[in-house]
């Protein structure tokens, strides 16, 4: 993944830069890298600073209907404070964290639609310069996977997935937004609930897996949203069951015993301390090592794939590429949007 931009607030022959990602899926918490090539122009100049910001797609829900925008989530700062020669080449190699709620962009090697890039920005003499976008693609982590695979298993379907800008209450979301995976209901609950909604929010001692439900209305009440929340550990990703975890997490959904409010209610809570210890849900689960199952490999292999079969069916290539066309060539003056 390459972009190379000439430096347009610096004018005709200022330094130029060209900055390439290595290459493969980056999973949340995990270390993005690369290099940043520069190639000096027509006279000497001061690099001052050289940035990355991590940006994303982000819908956001207001009076007048839905509206999309690029949200600033993550900035880092990579070099800087040297001088770069007349027609001089220099390579700035860089290795940075992705943070642990950073977004799923594709799941067993198919695009979800969601749009992640890294922008670089350089400043040279007081003159800033933002460069166009590069793609950034984040795979699952293990017990993400292992819940998405679980879900495929059970008959669960994607539908979409999307970025939307709020916060969740009661979690520990710190990010200005979170992301949904919408999931057509597996047969055997087809007849209680319309769609399912998830929502991983992790963090480096584990993963808070937050799902909606959007229930149907029966003949005494109206359909009604239920929503619940579970949290586990990232060494559990290859020691549960995860389809029997998975299906009693579903089963207290669709029942509405754990229900504790809706993603439309966008608290800004404190999120929790950092000692709060990661388990599964009071009355549910456990970490001993009584649970066995597929592992990650033999789960994807068996059918887990109907997530992914469901991403290609459910998501037109080209209006995916018109998608991300459209968020990298952008103007880059969307920073209103950015706090």
């Amino acid at each position: 993944m390459v972009f190379k931009r000439l430096l347009g607030a610096m004018g005709a022959g200022g330094p130029s830069v060209d900055t390439v990602l290595d290459g493969g899926a980056v999973a949340p918490g995990g270390t993005l890298s690369g290099q940043v090539h520069l190639q000096g122009g027509d006279a000497e100049v001061e690099i001052e600073h050289i940035g990355l910001d991590l940006i994303a797609r982000v819908e956001a829900e207001h009076e007048d209907g839905e509206s999309e925008g690029a949200v600033v989530f993550e900035r880092f700062t990579v070099g800087g404070g040297f001088r770069l020669a007349e027609e001089e080449r220099r390579s700035i190699p860089f290795s940075v964290p992705l943070p642990w709620e950073t977004p799923v962009s594709e799941l067993y090697g198919q695009p979800l639609g969601i749009v992640l890039g890294v922008r670089t920005e350089l400043a040279v003499a007081g003159a800033r310069d933002k460069g166009d976008l590069d793609p950034l693609t984040v795979r699952p982590l293990p017990v993400q996977e292992a819940v998405l695979e679980a879900l495929g298993q059970l008959g669960f379907g994607f539908r979409s997935a999307d970025l939307e800008y709020g916060h969740i209450g009661g979690t520990g979301q710190r990010l200005p937004f979170y992301q949904e995976i919408e999931l057509s209901p597996a047969p055997r609950y087809a007849h209680a609930v319309n769609e399912i909604e998830l929502t991983f929010l992790a963090t480096p001692a584990g993963t808070e897996v937050v799902l909606e439900a959007d229930k149907r209305g029966g003949l005494f009440e109206s359909g009604h949203d239920a929503l619940t929340r579970f949290t586990v550990s990232h060494r559990d990703a290859h020691t549960l069951d995860w389809n029997s975890e998975v299906e009693g997490w579903m089963g207290e959904l669709v029942e509405h015993r754990a229900s504790y409010g809706s993603h439309a209610s966008f608290g800004h809570d404190d999120p929790y301390a950092a000692g709060n210890a990661y388990g599964h849900a009071p009355g549910h689960g456990g970490h001993g090592g009584g649970h066995s199952g597929p592992g990650v490999g033999s789960a994807i292999a068996a059918g887990a794939a109907g997530l992914a079969v469901g991403v290609v069916g459910g998501l037109v290539a080209a209006e995916l590429i018109d998608e991300v066309g459209d968020f990298f060539e952008g103007d880059d003056d969307e920073e209103g949007e950015e706090d």
